[in-house]
């Protein structure tokens, strides 16, 4: 049976109890650069996300992957970089930046903009500790109706520029891209919403069923309810109480209090 533990407490000390190298995949939004408030409890700064990312480095096995999610405030007119920051302190940590996707979103929240265009997109850093364990890569449909052979004349790169012919298959799928466009959540009681899709396709990528899945920043427990629908175990940690009760109903509502 799937195992899944929630604690409404503050993060860092969660981690800080927890065994060293026993987590396979870490998929999180924290509450980056002051931009939401979330129900007054917010603090947010270098002193948190240091020893956060300190932490999950700690407790990732050989192997295992840290998505983290985040964007930057606009201050004075100009971005704050700190999601740079992070991302360079995780490989101080012992990270590797494994990759560097965009979460493209088509229907942002509305905003008001002066001499700069509307922002749509969030990073999502894939941090690695040593060689991604696990790839389970997904495909998207490309424009052929069907896998064929085909022949095309190309130019070498040599001094006479001659041409040659290579043959290649058009194939009906490919590796998606590391550009995902997924639409902002719904309401689900919290501010901001995490999509169902953009947790289950990490989650999928980066982890195989019985894995133990990690969110300290749980909110409304989206990455715990779909973790969990995916057959891994979860671990959601979450200070405010309000969004901890959500997450705890939400995720054990959806698998039928089987836990």
């Amino acid at each position: 049976m799937l195992k899944h533990k929630l604690k409404c407490e503050d993060c860092i000390a969660m981690m800080r109890e927890m065994m060293a190298c026993t987590i396979d995949l870490t998929v999180t939004s924290p509450p980056y650069d002051n931009l939401r408030t979330y129900e007054g409890s917010l603090e947010w700064g270098e002193h948190i996300w240091k020893p956060v990312l300190e932490e999950l480095y700690r407790i990732t096995k050989d192997g295992g992957v840290v998505v983290w999610i985040v964007g930057d405030a606009t201050v004075k007119g100009s971005e704050s970089g700190t999601s740079f920051r992070q991302a360079l302190w995780a490989m101080e940590c012992g990270f590797n930046l494994h990759d560097t996707m965009i979460w493209e979103k088509p229907n942002p929240v509305p905003q008001f903009i002066n001499q700069r265009y509307r922002n749509n997109f969030e990073y999502m850093f894939v941090l690695s500790k040593g060689k991604v364990a696990t790839f389970n890569y997904l495909t998207e449909k490309t424009k052929h109706d069907k896998e064929k052979t085909v022949t095309k004349s190309v130019r070498k790169r040599t001094k006479g520029n001659d041409r040659h012919t290579r043959e290649y298959t058009e194939k009906l799928y490919r590796i998606r891209h590391n550009v995902w466009s997924v639409a902002v959540g719904g309401s689900s009681g919290h501010t901001a919403a995490f999509p169902e899709q953009l947790a289950s396709d990490h989650i999928i990528s980066w982890s195989n069923e019985g894995d133990t899945v990690l969110d300290p920043f749980m909110g409304s427990g989206t990455t715990g309810k779909m973790a969990l629908e995916l057959g891994r175990n979860f671990i959601g940690v979450e200070k405010v109480e309000k969004y901890f009760d959500i997450a705890k109903k939400r995720i054990e509502e959806s698998h039928g209090g089987l836990f």
